[in-house]
Parts: C-alpha cells; structure tokens; sequence
C-alpha cells in the first residue's frame, strides 16, 4: 500500500481503515480472485490520490478563503504589456517567458474561473442565418476518446435523409442521452451531410478527434425505454464482425468464441441484437447476428458431414469406443443401435447458436452432476476414469452395464453386468430405459438410465462415457451433465506415446487386442476432429490427452471446481 502523509484535515484513521480492508474482508470472500481484486482497489495509487482530493476540497470548503481578485487573466495580461521593450535584464525576460507559456495562462483561467464561480459550460451560438420553416434542430457536442460513439447510421429509401439506425447500449451516444434512433443527421462539425452516403459519413466521424458537434433534427417519435430483462446466453459459434459482410457497421461488432457468455442488452432489431461479453467490465454493447439471422445463415450453408456410425468390411472403425458399438452387419442390429435413426436425423436440423444459460452452484448436500466423457476409441477414456476411481473410490462411480447373455461361472450379477432376459432387455429398449445400447454375437449391451440414477442417489460422481449424439438426451435438469472431451494429440505425439501400448476394439472380442497402427492413430485424430466439429457446442471442457499424468490432473482440477465454484448451465435446468 502507498504510504500517504497527513496534515491539517486528513483523517489517519481512514487510511489505516482502507489498508486493514482487504484483511478483514477475507473471511467473506469465496473466490480468490474477488480477494485479489479487493487488493488490487484497496492498494490503487489513484484511490488515494482521490481521496486526498477530496479531503484538501473539504478542508478548503471548511475554511472558506476568499479569492485576492477574480480576474488574474486580466493582471497577466497587463503585467505582459508592461514588460514589452523591457528585455535588458534576465529575470523580466524569464517572468515575459513564464507569462507567454500557454499552461500558465490556463492555471490563471482555471482561477478565474474558480473565484467566479463561472461553470455552467459555454455552448456555440446558434447560427444566425435560420430560415423560419426549417425543421427544429438540436445542436450536439460529444467529446470522442479511443471508443466508438456507438451508433449506426441509415439512409431513408424514400427521403435519402440520414437517420440514426441504432443507439449501442452503454456507449458514448447513449450515455449521453443526447441522440435517439430515428434523429436525422444534418451537419458533422459544421460540414453538411445532406448529399453523402453512410460510408462517407462514418468516414468523416472516424477521422474526428476530440470534441465532435453534431446538428440534428429530432425525431418525433416519442421512444419507449427499454424493460428487458438481463438474458444471458451461450455463444455456440465463432463470430468475427470483421469477416462478416452483412453486418452494417463492422467497427460496432462484437467479436466472440465458441462458449463465451453473452449478455444480451437489445433484441429491437430482428436481425442484429446488441450484447456484451459477461467477463468484461466495459459495459458498451457490440452488434451480433440474432438467432433467427444466424440459424438462416447456418442452414443455407447446409448440414456439417454426419459422424458416421456404419462399419465396412474393409475397414475397422477405430474412431468409436467399442463398449456397446460392435454388432453384426445386418438390417435389424443398425435399426436398433442406440436409436440410432432418429438421434442422427434430429442432429443434422440441429443448427447450434445460442443458448440461453444462468448462472449454477451445487448445494451442499445435492446430487452431484453427472460427469460424461467423449473420445474417440484408444484416446484413453478409460484410464482416465479408472485413475478417478482409484484415487478417490468413494467419491467416484461407474456405471454397471446390463447385458442378455448368460452368466458365467466366474460372474457374478450386478458386479460385471447385471443379467437379465433378452424378453426384458427389448422391453426395457421399447421403454426408453437405455441411453444407449447394442447387439454383440446375438446378445444385447447397454448402458440404463437408472444405473446412472443409482450412482448419483449414494452422493457419488457418477462417470460415464458415451457417443457424443447421446450428450443431447442426458442434458436435463435432472443430470445437470459436465461433459468433458478428452482429444488426442497430434499424430507425431500418438507414434512416441503410445508405441507400447494395446488397442481393444471390443468388450467381448478378446482375441482384438493388438498395438496400435499408423492408420489407427490417423482414424483417431480424424474422428476427434469431425466430434470437435459437430457436438463441440456441448463440450465444457476440452483435455488433450499427451501426458496421462497431465490429463488426469488437470481432469480432477477441473472436477473439483465442478462441485465448488458457479458455472454457466442452460436456464431450463434451474426451472425445472
């Protein structure tokens, strides 16, 4: 903290008070950025500087001095004239010098104006040639910094006149309260604009610095203020207004990622909403595609290419976690698999946008959300989640699959798999009791929903992994998911990783086991990429898998902060 020194009218017990604040503050602060943002305040230079200020206007206001005279512009100019020709000696020409310097001559207008008492501002005159049928009209000035005034202009179809199109909430215009939507914009420091396009105007309001007039006629309709509620969403695309052709003014655009959150200050404009990133404190708005423009766009760019779930005989889908994927090649197996038909189909209508999302903290005592992980085969799922369970039994939980084969003599049910008849099994299918299964060697596997239920209901994370078009039917109020993607590395990584290690390419197939290949390693990466692409808007973590030790820490980090910090889930989650 900056040591200050006190005198006659500071308070020392307040400066000791601001530097204890931070300390005694703890105990209520739940995150460690909030404490480091109480010291960062609290030991600011210029909040001290400030109050200094402050105190010096409060002792001056105390003691009330009276101004020698109210007109020191006045003397300095006098003394000046008096001292011209008088150049002989050193110190006149030094005082001539000091009283010449325009800083000089500012601090004695800032006097004069102090003892006078003189503050209202001095507005321009208004121009003496107005024709008396002219349009009433209001004379504006705005001092321009480094940020946009936030608004956006139009041209009138029928009048050619040019119109405020937008006011950017949080920005300068609208901070202002000067300029609505609908003013029509005659003159830009005094240069009409009657005769110009949008393009040249923005043009000119770009190369203006400083203080900006501006001469309009106002509009007559009355505007409505705004009573939206605070909407925040999550941004499932990339946007870059830069790249963007049909945003009407690049410069107002606001620039985001896949995941951002997004507040939503305006939904006026059918087309173009304006929002603001929630992680910054700026609270000037941008311009981004509103969802129905955007859902447009996306589906006339057509369907992204389907993850597809068909085997060949040629060719092994490595790409594919093999727990309850191998079936026969045959009509009625493809026709079952996880409800396959229908799940694809409602993927491909999926056009990902924005969803909107509210902030959520687990209670104490609540059930944890489940945690469901996606990869592709031989990216190390697995190891991953046996290494939860071992460092923490008792935390963590897998599912028990269910299966229609018999048992055998070394099994016992509801250890390996809880046995059941395949009668049961298809009735159970009918019912909607899987999230996904399959048919290996004329048997049935899968995994049911209320294996996933009795995990959650003995307090435990439940840890699961599944075909990424599963993530969609797991996302309720009643799981809460946290999906994690585990990808693997580049492919130069994958050949010195994993030279040693075996690949399973079924649960059953004992006899699959075998080293990786390099075409093994090329199907993995390119089925992360194509999972990336198509189901990447419902991933909330990504964790790349080239160190196991690495991934696995950065996994149980991640986990912790699950169950201990708020995080950003859909809003029909926390109504439900």
């Amino acid at each position: 903290m900056p040591a200050l020194a006190t005198g006659t009218g500071y308070e020392p017990g307040f400066y000791d008070l601001l530097v204890s604040l931070p300390s005694q503050l703890q105990p209520h602060v739940i995150h460690p950025e909030d404490s480091t943002f109480l010291k960062d305040l609290f030991g600011e230079k210029s909040l001290y500087s400030l109050i200094k200020i402050h105190d010096i206007l409060r002792h001056y206001e105390e003691s009330k001095p009276l101004p020698v005279l109210d007109s020191a512009v006045t003397l300095g100019s006098q003394l000046a004239e008096l001292l011209e020709g008088k150049l002989s000696n050193g110190e006149i020409r030094e005082l001539q010098q000091i009283l010449s310097k325009p800083h000089f001559k500012s601090i004695l207008s800032v006097h004069d104006t102090v003892a006078q008492k003189n503050y209202d501002p001095e507005l321009p005159p208004l121009p003496e040639d107005i024709d008396d049928d002219e349009d009433s009209v209001k004379i504006i000035r705005l001092v321009k910094n480094k940020e946009p005034l936030g608004a956006t202009i139009r041209r009138d179809d029928d009048t050619g006149a040019i119109l405020v199109a937008r006011i950017m909430k949080g920005g300068a215009a609208d901070r202002s309260g000067l300029i609505h939507i609908g003013d029509e914009l005659k003159e830009v420091n005094g240069i009409p604009v009657d005769d110009k396009k949008p393009e040249e105007v923005i043009r000119i309001l770009s190369q203006s610095q400083g203080a900006i007039t501006f001469k309009v006629v106002p509009c007559l309709k009355e505007e409505v203020p705004s009573k939206e509620p605070k909407v925040f969403v999550k941004a499932l695309f990339n946007f870059d207004p830069n790249e963007d052709k049909a945003i009407p003014c690049k410069e107002a655009g606001l620039a985001f990622k896949k995941g951002s959150i997004l507040q939503i200050m305006s939904q006026d404009d059918a087309t173009w909403w304006q929002a603001r990133l929630e992680v910054e404190a700026n609270p000037r708005a941008g311009l981004i595609p509103s969802k129905q423009f955007q859902e447009r766009r996306f589906a006339l760019r057509g369907p992204a290419p389907a993850l597809s779930l068909k085997r060949t005989p040629s060719r092994r889908s490595f790409g594919f976690r093999r727990s309850f994927r191998l079936s026969k090649r045959d009509k009625k197996t493809n026709k079952a698999m996880y409800e396959s038909k229908k799940s694809e189909m409602y993927d491909m209508a999926d056009v990902p946008t924005y969803e909107e999302v509210t902030p959520y903290h687990r209670l104490a005592g609540a059930k944890h959300r489940l945690v469901v992980f996606v990869g592709p085969t031989g990216v190390g799922l697995n190891e991953l989640k046996k290494k939860l369970l071992i460092s923490d039994p008792q935390h963590f939980g897998v599912t028990i699959p269910h299966t229609s084969r018999a048992k055998r003599n070394q099994e016992s049910d509801g250890v390996e798999y809880h046995f059941i008849s395949k009668h049961l099994f298809e009735t159970d299918i009918h019912n909607n009791k899987f999230i996904e299964y399959g048919e290996y060697k004329g048997n049935y596997y899968g995994t049911s929903l209320d294996s996933i239920r009795s995990i959650l209901s003995k307090n435990k994370v439940c840890l699961l992994d599944v075909q990424p078009q599963m993530i969609k039917h797991l996302r309720t109020a009643e799981f809460k998911p946290f999906v994690v993607f585990v990808k693997p590395p580049l492919i130069e990584r994958l050949s010195e990783t994993r030279q040693n290690a075996k690949f399973m390419s079924g649960k059953e197939d004992k006899g699959s086991v075998r080293p990786f290949k390099e075409e093994d390693f090329q199907e993995m990466v390119r089925t992360s990429e194509v999972m990336e692409n198509q189901y990447g808007h419902l991933f909330d973590q990504v964790i790349v898998n080239d160190d196991l030790s690495i991934a696995f820490n950065e996994l149980r980090m991640v986990l912790r902060t699950v169950e201990t910090e708020t995080h950003w889930v859909p809003v029909s989650w926390n109504h439900s």
